[in-house]
């Protein structure tokens, strides 16, 4: 496969003509139909439904063009990369939700003061999806809610986040520790397992190490769904501790006793590489994550 194959790819597709994207291209319609054949027989399967008004994308040409467009956008901005001192590229960089709040908002404005040329391309995915990408190439670096346990990967900056209460505020909450036993017969609130796989498991886990099963009536996708029903007066969470940063009225956050130890905040990239890019990443990570643990502590 060439570079050429992905740029009339991506143009076929957004015209939806064959005739279009010839004329974008400057060149004949026949060889371009020649050259989305070639990419097909080398994808193995179908990219574009033709119709008689012109094509559309099937299943496997939609999962194929924001990979096509990121292989393009590196291509293009390689000259970029190879001058200077090597960080004025392109950072494609994964993040579990709750880092968008906490973690991302600081690494993005020292990144861009430090090295303004440096271009930052953001994913949300979660911690297994992350660490499938980096071993495939598609990341340079991912913040995710997990140890490198596979052995093409390393954490090389981490910082350790193990679960908290998040409960409906209440005027004289003490700030000691929590038995989680003496929760047994409240209400939780839960994060939908499909879309938060890690938290789910982990807040079941620390319950019946505690003796008990939740009782879990309501759930939301996010950690500011969460603590917005918490809020509500809708039941009790078990949430990382870098959940205190995101305070709002209504919720007290208390330790709990015995909580897991092996939850960890971390950035994770591929073992090995000693690119520019993420050696700057792991410097300027670092330094948040230390940041970050201070006010944790000050406000727990």
């Amino acid at each position: 496969m060439e570079l050429r194959h992905l740029r009339y790819f991506i143009a076929v597709a957004e015209t939806g003509n064959l005739s279009r994207a010839a004329e974008k291209l400057f060149i004949a319609q026949p060889p371009l139909s020649v050259q989305i054949r070639q990419l097909e027989d080398e994808m193995g399967t179908p990219l574009f439904v033709r119709h008689p008004k012109g094509v559309r994308l099937t299943a496997a040409g939609e999962a194929l063009m924001p990979q096509a467009r990121a292989l393009l956008d590196r291509a293009g901005h390689l000259k970029e990369t190879l001058h200077g001192d090597g960080t004025a590229g392109l950072l494609s960089l994964g993040y579990v939700p709750s880092a968008s709040s906490t973690v991302l908002p600081d690494l993005v404005r020292l990144l861009r003061a430090t090295h303004p040329g440096l271009r930052i391309e953001l994913r949300e995915m979660i911690s297994s999806e992350q660490a499938e990408a980096l071993v495939m190439g598609h990341l340079d670096a991912g913040i995710a809610r997990t140890l490198a346990r596979h052995p093409r990967l390393v954490a090389p900056a981490q910082m350790a986040d193990p679960f908290c209460l998040a409960a409906p505020a209440q005027p004289d909450a003490a700030r000691t520790p929590i038995d989680l036993r003496k929760l047994a017969e409240q209400d939780f609130v839960g994060f939908t397992r499909h879309r938060g796989p890690a938290y789910f498991d982990q807040s079941i886990h620390l319950c019946a190490q505690a003796g008990f099963s939740p009782r879990i009536r309501y759930e939301a996708s996010t950690v500011h769904g969460v603590l917005d029903l918490v809020a509500a007066g809708l039941g009790h969470a078990l949430v990382p501790q870098s959940t205190v940063l995101l305070a709002r009225p209504g919720v007290t956050f208390r330790r709990i006793r015995r909580p897991a130890q092996d939850q960890a905040l971390a950035l994770l990239r591929r073992k090995g590489d000693a690119r520019p890019l993420p050696l700057l990443l792991d410097q300027a990570m670092a330094t948040i994550l230390a940041r970050l643990t201070q006010r944790i502590a000050n406000e727990l």
